[in-house]
């Protein structure tokens, strides 16, 4: 049964003719009739009958006209809580994020929402494959992803929210010769063991530009995805890496320095990705506004 149809039987056993129905739904007569005779096959009993002149309920007809007005009723109802829970800003709202961001951000995220009263945050680490990061809007209202630039774009199906610009700087340990430099060429790197991670993740099509821009291979050492594997690695002195500006800043005692490029950009674009109707509830947009405000590099 469609419920637009429901809603024409009903029209017609409380305003009396077809005539009545059509003015007052702002149709033709001829289209009241029609879903009237729709309902009546799907039915397989007779909903109407002539009195004379006019379109008159058969019990039938009257009992489902009955039962119509229910389900407007629950309609209705379910209308109101929708309503209700898009524009409540307490329904608890979960997201994910690739593992360096998570660390960066979730913790000052939850403190933010904790003092503002925001709603219940709910949060997991899923770091994947670039291909995979859109399909996690089905578990999660937003998914923090990252890509290199010149990857291929999400997909269509998804909303995006761009968060940040993240430079990817070369990371060297403290007593590496060129970590007495302020800023590094290509040709400086070029010669060095890299550590790169596995096709298909930024950090590896990051090191890829590095590559391309060389004119020739890298001599990549070490296939690793993790930031935080790759950085104690770097820590030793065995190789270099590229590494995130802002959310794998070193700190003081870690060993590591990061160096940026003079001439070369590298990094990742950072957005959240969600459903697209996700975003009309109130607190889903309360956390995005405060996520927006904890990610903000420093100036």
């Amino acid at each position: 049964m469609d419920v637009n149809q429901l809603a024409v039987l009903r029209e017609l056993g409380e305003r009396g003719s077809v005539a009545a129905v059509a003015r007052a739904l702002g149709v033709s007569s001829s289209a009241v009739s029609q879903q009237l005779s729709a309902l009546q096959r799907g039915i397989g009993v007779a909903l109407t009958e002539k009195q004379g002149r006019v379109l008159a309920l058969t019990p039938a007809g009257r009992a489902l006209a009955a039962a119509a007005a229910h389900v407007s009723t629950a309609l209705a109802d379910a209308r109101e809580a929708v309503a209700r829970f898009h524009s409540d800003p307490h329904t608890p709202v979960s997201i994910s994020s690739f593992h360096s961001a998570g660390l960066a951000w979730f913790g000052p995220l939850l403190g933010r929402l904790a003092t503002s009263g925001g709603p219940p945050l709910h949060c997991g680490d899923k770091d994947v494959a670039r291909s995979e990061f859109a399909a996690l809007v089905s578990e999660y209202d937003l998914v923090v992803a990252h890509r290199v630039p010149h990857d291929p774009y999400w997909p269509a199906s998804v909303s995006v929210t761009p968060l940040l610009y993240e430079p990817l700087d070369v990371a060297v340990n403290v007593d590496h010769p060129l970590a007495r430099f302020s800023s590094l060429s290509v040709s400086d790197v070029a010669d060095e063991p890299w550590i790169a991670g596995h096709d298909g993740f930024p950090l590896g099509e990051a090191v890829n530009v590095v590559a391309a821009s060389a004119g020739r291979p890298l001599r990549v050492e070490h296939r690793i995805n993790e930031f935080f594997v790759a950085a104690s690695i770097v820590a030793t002195g065995a190789a270099i890496a590229l590494l995130p500006r802002y959310t794998m800043a070193p700190r003081e005692g870690s060993g590591i320095a990061l160096i940026p490029f003079t001439q070369l950009r590298v990094g990742r674009q950072i957005d959240v990705l969600s459903r697209p109707e996700t975003l009309r509830r109130a607190s889903v947009r309360r956390v995005l506004g405060e996520l927006r405000a904890v990610a903000t590099p420093p100036s």
